[in-house]
């Protein structure tokens, strides 16, 4: 399997250019339940230790629908299968650059959350336009076990979030492992109070805002993945999302950037303009940088030829 990787603030993505399930043909969010339902095996074998890593998003290229897209891609993690990954559509472009397969202007990339653009600035600076992002509740109340009730709200950039702005932990390394116990909560929480999307989406990212100390930045967040792990970017999808509800509070107007930090201080530049539905078109840009070309190699002998069990990991 010849896969390369890359880190965008931190982040790991590693595309799969050969090697893959075959996902048959169709509408990519077909095939993308295919991978889910059928490919288990696949993503956690590829994503989890000793081959992939905590917090990897692995981006699947296919052929795309639409013939104005220089590529399909499906994301996933050890654990899900993802409707769009913003980190990972900024390391998806500068790694096809790297191959020489895109060059510096706008390309279309299709996602099974719907056709998103990227515009290469230089060999390492993405501009990601993602899909219209809105929030859908707005105050949700949940009794989270072990803390206060916590209030937030969800909404929707490609995948599904449960944010909450202020965290009641504040967002700062050392706080990690808070952090993340409580996003787990809350995600637990969510789904077995009800709070979904519109056709039943469960909640899949949690999102703990917070302040930043330095009055350039207009806040930092903390953001928990699928796989429990946390995100080492501001996670665009998730900053789409947090956008959709800035605008519809009034606490940012279309057209501003502003910069959003991750818990260890990664950057991602954001704004948006308005949408045709009622949400909003997000801009974010960031850098995404190559770190290994490989082939990884699954003996049918290795003992962890799928991967090493996630609980083995955490020691849950």
């Amino acid at each position: 399997m010849h896969v390369i990787d890359s880190h965008t603030g931190g982040e790991p993505t590693r595309v799969i250019l050969s090697g893959g399930p075959d996902l048959g043909s169709g509408p990519l969010a077909e095939r993308a339940r295919r991978l889910a339902d059928d490919h288990a095996a696949f993503s956690q074998a590829v994503m989890r230790e000793p081959r992939g890593q905590p917090a990897m998003v692995g981006a699947l290229l296919v052929a795309p629908v639409d013939a104005t897209c220089v590529t399909g891609v499906i994301y996933f993690d050890a654990d899900a299968v993802l409707g769009m990954c913003g980190h990972g559509t900024i390391g998806l472009a500068v790694t096809l650059a790297h191959l020489g397969r895109i060059g510096l202007g706008t390309h279309r990339i299709e996602t099974p959350a719907g056709v998103v653009t990227v515009h290469l600035s230089d060999a390492n600076t993405v501009t990601v336009t993602n899909v219209e992002s809105r929030r859908v509740r707005q105050g949700v109340s949940l009794n989270v076990a072990g803390y206060e009730k916590i209030t937030g709200d969800l909404a929707y950039g490609g995948n599904w979030f449960f944010i909450v702005d202020p965290s009641p932990i504040p967002v700062a390394p050392h706080n990690i492992d808070r952090l993340t116990a409580l996003a787990i909560a809350i995600r637990k929480a969510a789904i077995a109070a009800g709070v979904c999307g519109e056709n039943g989406e469960n909640v899949d990212h949690v999102i703990l805002q917070d302040a930043s100390p330095d009055p350039r930045i207009h806040s930092r967040n903390f953001v928990l993945c699928p796989d429990n792990t946390y995100d080492r970017s501001p996670c665009g999808t998730g900053s789409s999302a947090r956008l959709a509800c800035l605008a519809l509070d009034g606490k940012l107007a279309e057209h501003t950037e502003i910069i959003q930090e991750s818990v260890i201080g990664s950057p991602f530049r954001l704004s948006y303009s308005k949408g045709a539905n009622g949400g909003v078109i997000p801009s974010i840009t960031s850098q995404a940088f190559v770190t290994a070309a490989s082939h990884l190699i699954f003996a049918a002998t290795d003992p962890f030829k799928n991967g090493i069990p996630q609980a083995a990991n955490t020691g849950a």
